[in-house]
C-alpha cells in the first residue's frame, strides 16, 4: 500500500476518555496506514479525505510536543490511551518519533500510559518504557494467527505472528501486557478454533484478553462487505444478541479450560462488566 503522509498542526493533544480504566487519550496521527478493513475509526476521523482514504492518508501531528506539554500543565495527572482511534506506531513514527517523545513526556509529567498497537515498532521503546515499569501497560491486537486471512483484513499492518514475538518480549521484561481480540466477526474468526490458536500462542505472555464485538458502521460495512463472501449474513449475526451471546459463552469456556483471564473489551460502551458471562447476557444490545 502506498501511504500519503501530509503534516497538520493542532490545537490540544489530550482529549477526556470516554473508555474505562482510562482519563485521556492521544493520537499523535490522524489516519491509519494499516487500512485495517473492519476499523471502524475511521468513522470519527474529523478529516473527510482521511476516512475516505483509510488507510492511504496520514496526517502527522508536526506540533504534537509543544501542545501536549501545555495540556500537562492544565490536566491533573491520569492514564492516558496511546492511541484510542489510530494506532500510534505508524510506519512513519520510525522517523517521526512523535508517539516515543509523547509518551517519554507523559511519563516523566507523572502520567500512566496505556499503549495499543499492531506493530512491533513498540520495542524500539522498550528502554524507555522500562524507566518506569509500574506506570506503562501495553496491548496488542491479534484476531487470527492466519497469515493469509489477517493480510486481507489487514492490508498494511503487520503480521500477526510478528505482533505475538513482540508481545512476547514485552511481557517478558515484566510490563503488563494485554491481547485485543478484536473485532469477532461472524463467520471470519468467531470459531473456537482461531480464538484457541491465538490463546495457545500467547498463554502466560498475558495478563488479560479483551474481546470486542464487529461495530457495523457504514463505512465497515462498504470495506468488509467486498470481502466477504456472505456479508449480508455476517452484517446480520453482527448485530444478533444470540449470536454474540453464543460466541463469548463459547470462549469463556476455553479462557476457563486455558486458564486465561478473559473480560470484555474496554471499547464496550456499557463497560463495568466483570465477566464475559455477564456480558453475553446483559451488555449486548
Amino acid at each position: 500500500m502506498s501511504v500519503e503522509y501530509r503534516r497538520i498542526k493542532v490545537r490540544s493533544a489530550l482529549s477526556r476518555s470516554g473508555l474505562p480504566d482510562l482519563d485521556y487519550a492521544l493520537n499523535p496521527y490522524i489516519g491509519c496506514a494499516h487500512g485495517c478493513l473492519y476499523c471502524y475509526a475511521r468513522s470519527y476521523a474529523r478529516i473527510a479525505e482521511v476516512s475516505e482514504r483509510w488507510g492511504y492518508l496520514v496526517y502527522v501531528k508536526e506540533n504534537l510536543l509543544d501542545v501536549l506539554r501545555q495540556d500537562m500543565r492544565k490536566l491533573k495527572p491520569g492514564t492516558v490511551g496511546v492511541s484510542t482511534v489510530t494506532d500510534p506506531y505508524q510506519p512513519i513514527e520510525a522517523t517521526e518519533e512523535l508517539t516515543r517523545r509523547a509518551i517519554q513526556a507523559l511519563l516523566k509529567g507523572g502520567f500512566k500510559v496505556s499503549i495499543q498497537t499492531k506493530s512491533p515498532l513498540i520495542l524500539r521503546d522498550l528502554n524507555l518504557l522500562l524507566e518506569y515499569p509500574k506506570s506503562v501497560d501495553v496491548g496488542f491486537t491479534i484476531i487470527t494467527m492466519d497469515e493469509a486471512l489477517a493480510s486481507t483484513l489487514e492490508p498494511g499492518a503487520p503480521p500477526p505472528k510478528a505482533r505475538a514475538e513482540a508481545l512476547m518480549r514485552v511481557s517478558r521484561t515484566g510490563i503488563r501486557t494485554w491481547l485485543f481480540y478484536g473485532p469477532v466477526i461472524p463467520g471470519v474468526n468467531d470459531g473456537v478454533e482461531h480464538f484457541e490458536e491465538v490463546l495457545r500462542t500467547l498463554r502466560g505472555d498475558v495478563d488479560v484478553v479483551l474481546i470486542d464485538k464487529l461495530r457495523v458502521t457504514p463505512e465497515v460495512r462498504r470495506s468488509l462487505g467486498r470481502a466477504l463472501a456472505n456479508p449480508g449474513k455476517v452484517f446480520r449475526l453482527a448485530l444478533d444478541r444470540d449470536w454474540w451471546s453464543r460466541t463469548v459463552r463459547s470462549f469463556d469456556k476455553l479462557c476457563s479450560e486455558l486458564g486465561v483471564r478473559c473480560t470484555p473489551s474496554i471499547a464496550e460502551p456499557e463497560g463495568g462488566l466483570r465477566s464475559l458471562e455477564e456480558y453475553s447476557s446483559g451488555a449486548s444490545r
